[in-house]
C-alpha cells in the first residue's frame, strides 16, 4: 500500500504559492477578514497569473497553510515550499500580493508587519522595491 501524502507534502504550484503567501498574510493576525477574503478572490479572478489557476484548489491551499502554521518550525517549511515553487521573477509579485492582503481591511497590526518583514527577507526583496509595492498597496487601499 502506498502511503498517503499530506496536505502539508504534496508540493505546490506557482499560483499554488501566490495564494499560499495571501492566505497566510490573512491568517497571520488570526483573524481572517472579509475584506482580505474578497480581496484573495478578487486577485485570484483577475490578475493574469492565475489565468490558468482553478480556484477550487483555494480551499485545500488554504488547509495546507493552516497545518503547516499549526507546526513548530511550519512558516520555514511553508516559504521552502513557496520558494521551490515560484520562479524567481514572481517573487516581487508575491510580496505585492501579501501587502495587498495586509492592506485590504485598512489596518496592519504588528503580527502582519512582521509577517511582511519575513516575506521580504526570504524573498530577498530590496528595500527600495519592498517600500514601493508597499506604498502602492496603502495608495490602492485607501478610504476618504
Amino acid at each position: 500500500m502506498e502511503p498517503v501524502l499530506t496536505q502539508a507534502q504534496v508540493p505546490l504550484t506557482a499560483q499554488d504559492s501566490l495564494v499560499a503567501i495571501m492566505i497566510t498574510v490573512s491568517a497571520s493576525d488570526e483573524d481572517m477578514r472579509t475584506a482580505e477574503l474578497i480581496t484573495i478572490q478578487r486577485v485570484v479572478n483577475h490578475l493574469p497569473v492565475f489565468a490558468t489557476f482553478d480556484p477550487d484548489r483555494i480551499p485545500n491551499i488554504a488547509q495546507t497553510v493552516f497545518d503547516l502554521l499549526e507546526e513548530e518550525d511550519g512558516l520555514d517549511a511553508l516559504f521552502g515550499l513557496v520558494k521551490d515553487a515560484l520562479p524567481e521573477k514572481l517573487y516581487e509579485t508575491a510580496y505585492a500580493l501579501a501587502c495587498d492582503v495586509a492592506a485590504a481591511d485598512g489596518t496592519l497590526d504588528e503580527s502582519e508587519l512582521r509577517l511582511l518583514e519575513e516575506i521580504r527577507y526570504e524573498l530577498n526583496i530590496n528595500r527600495l522595491h519592498g517600500a514601493a509595492i508597499e506604498q502602492g498597496a496603502r495608495a490602492r487601499h485607501m478610504t476618504l
